[in-house]
């Protein structure tokens, strides 16, 4: 099993509209794509020197190979439907693999 992690940090005067869009819109088009299982986001309670609101959301998926069909196929579609918040947050990516799970 894997997981891909998206940390995003975003400021605080487009936190509302942001939160709204990632639950309503964007995790479930994620989800639509049918290569992730679920999604946890998470709100990283850690202040940040640049100031902001910083969430984790993770993505389960079954394969490493499902991982990079979402690459190819959905990645910069769904991407790009962030840029109405451009300018307003900073993210990036991580890919972890499930050793353990009790």
């Amino acid at each position: 099993m894997y997981i891909y992690n998206v940390t995003i940090n975003i400021e605080e005067s487009k936190n509302d509209e942001w939160l709204d869009w990632m639950k309503n819109e964007h995790i479930p088009e994620m989800l639509a794509t049918g290569k992730f299982s679920k999604a946890l986001m998470s709100k990283v309670l850690v202040d940040e020197e640049m100031g902001g609101i910083t969430y984790s959301v993770q993505y389960t998926t079954d394969s490493k190979e499902t991982l990079e069909k979402y690459y190819k196929e959905d990645a910069e579609q769904l991407r790009a439907k962030s840029n109405r918040f451009a300018g307003h947050f900073v993210a990036f990516r991580t890919e972890l693999e499930v050793i353990s799970e009790q």
